[in-house]
């Protein structure tokens, strides 16, 4: 699937969660849908601290990731090996934000760490019907 962009308010939601668990790393996964991406999955057993983040893939469930999220403590947003190797497993469109996680502090990389477009769309969600 081509990844066309991202939700305006998924990006609010990572700079967000940035913010609010900083000085410890936020991560999750990207899930898209018709080739945007609407939303972040947070596996469970996710790891936090304020040098690195934990993503326990085998707690997937069934679903295909667009690519992966997460945030450094810092300005800094260049990925490092660690990161590198998670952007191998999971899609091709890694979101690393950074200090002070506004709408300019966020890069997108490729599965293999060069830096891509990623533009942010303003998308309306469908509310979704309770049971």
């Amino acid at each position: 699937m081509q990844i066309k962009g991202i939700a305006r308010d998924t990006l609010d939601f990572i700079l967000e969660a940035s913010r609010s668990m900083a000085p410890e790393e936020f991560a999750g996964l990207l899930q898209e849908q018709d080739g945007i991406i609407t939303e972040v999955l947070i596996l469970p057993g996710t790891e936090s601290s304020d040098s690195n983040a934990v993503l326990r893939l085998y707690m997937m469930p069934n679903v295909k990731a667009a690519g992966s999220v997460h945030s450094h403590p810092g300005p800094n947003r260049r990925p490092s090996k660690a990161d590198l190797h998670l952007f191998s497993k999971t899609g091709n469109c890694h979101i690393i934000a950074g200090r002070p996680y506004d709408r300019e502090s966020w890069t997108c990389y490729d599965r293999e760490g060069n830096i891509r477009e990623l533009p942010v769309l303003d998308v309306e969600f469908e509310e979704e019907e309770e049971f």
